[in-house]
């Protein structure tokens, strides 16, 4: 395994992160286990969850994943060999059966509480924000549209503050964004330096692959000026970029299957990017998967690289992906595809 650290901190995380959103649902808690006793073996020391997983929400299964690691936790006694993250989730028409207050005080301590018990653990490493409150652009949405009916008021300084004083509790060791835009992941660090006292995002988690360099555009040089890390969630967008619905395929049980709404890496345009860089990994022997992840493991702005899967052969399969080294033909190839097709998948 390769390690780096968390941004302004000692703190050493694996390259590869284990991701977590499909345990509760597609994987039941034994599998969940096993997934994390083999992660953890191979030197993964990072794990990402969510008060809403598993997706999609449903009441039904609200919080499955973080409970299913609790008990992981409590057979294990391991605690300390976890870096943890965890997330609240926004408001949203989905989360109305979770709160429908955003990032209020009570509602941060409410999520944080929440995560802690059903986490077993006393503390969360790194607490992020699931997405903004304000009306933005996120979740496949490509450009930005003002809206003149977002009443949205400016409250990132108060929550800031909330999440300073569970810090001080102890309960909360950094503070991450996810699927932000530039100009609110500046308004979060420009808090932080105009108020020493308010903590400093670390990380931001937002999409990035193959299909969705996005991130390129606007947060790449604020990353890197910044040390803000990406934590890049999809990096197989849904696992289109395994090659496995190629030709019209779908696998059953896989994640397209069950979910047919889950569209955002399966445009037209997409499947031919898709098509494309299967082609070039088939040239020089690897998998598309390998190579789709070994590519996003090499981007300067990256902290770790969020991998998730439903059996154990692709979960082997996509953490055997630090290991590969691509070559100046494959990185070419791929810069080549980018430009015929770039950003299908936003």
């Amino acid at each position: 395994m390769k390690y780096t650290h968390l941004p302004h901190t000692d703190i050493e995380v694996s390259k590869i992160c284990l991701g977590t959103m499909t345990w509760g649902n597609q994987n039941t808690e034994a599998e969940g286990h096993e997934q994390m006793d083999y992660a953890l073996d191979q030197g993964i020391n990072f794990f990402d969850t969510a008060e809403l997983y598993p997706i999609p929400a449903h009441p039904d299964r609200h919080s499955l994943t973080e409970k299913i690691i609790g008990t992981w936790f409590k057979k294990n006694g391991n605690r300390d060999k976890v870096i943890l993250a965890s997330k609240i989730a926004g408001k949203a028409d989905f989360t109305k059966f979770i709160r429908t207050t955003g990032f209020t005080r009570a509602s941060i301590i409410e999520a944080l509480e929440g995560s802690l018990k059903r986490l077993q653990t006393d503390y969360i490493d790194l607490y992020q924000l699931h997405w903004p409150e304000r009306n933005t652009n996120y979740f496949g949405q490509r450009g930005y549209t003002h809206q003149v009916t977002d009443y949205w008021e400016d409250n990132i300084h108060q929550v800031l503050e909330t999440l300073r004083d569970l810090m001080r509790e102890g309960k909360i060791r950094h503070v991450g964004i996810s699927n932000e835009t530039p100009w609110g992941t500046m308004r979060f660090l420009e808090e932080s330096k105009v108020h020493a006292s308010l903590p400093r995002t670390i990380t931001i988690q937002n999409p990035y692959s193959l299909l969705n360099r996005l991130f390129e555009v606007g947060l790449a040089e604020i990353s890197m000026r910044e040390n803000i890390g990406l934590l890049s969630y999809s990096p197989l967008g849904f696992g289109v970029l395994s090659g496995k619905y190629l030709g019209d395929r779908l696998p059953e049980g896989s994640r397209i299957a069950l979910f047919p709404n889950y569209k955002r890496y399966s445009s037209d345009t997409a499947v031919k990017a898709t098509q494309k860089y299967y082609e070039l990994a088939q040239e020089h022997n690897i998998s598309l998967a390998q190579m789709a992840l070994a590519y996003v493991n090499t981007r300067p702005f990256l902290t770790s690289n969020i991998i998730g899967a439903t059996t154990m052969k692709q979960l082997k399969e996509n953490i055997g992906s630090i290991d590969i080294t691509l070559t100046s033909e494959i990185m070419e190839g791929i810069e080549k595809i980018h430009n015929e097709h770039p950003n299908p998948a936003p």
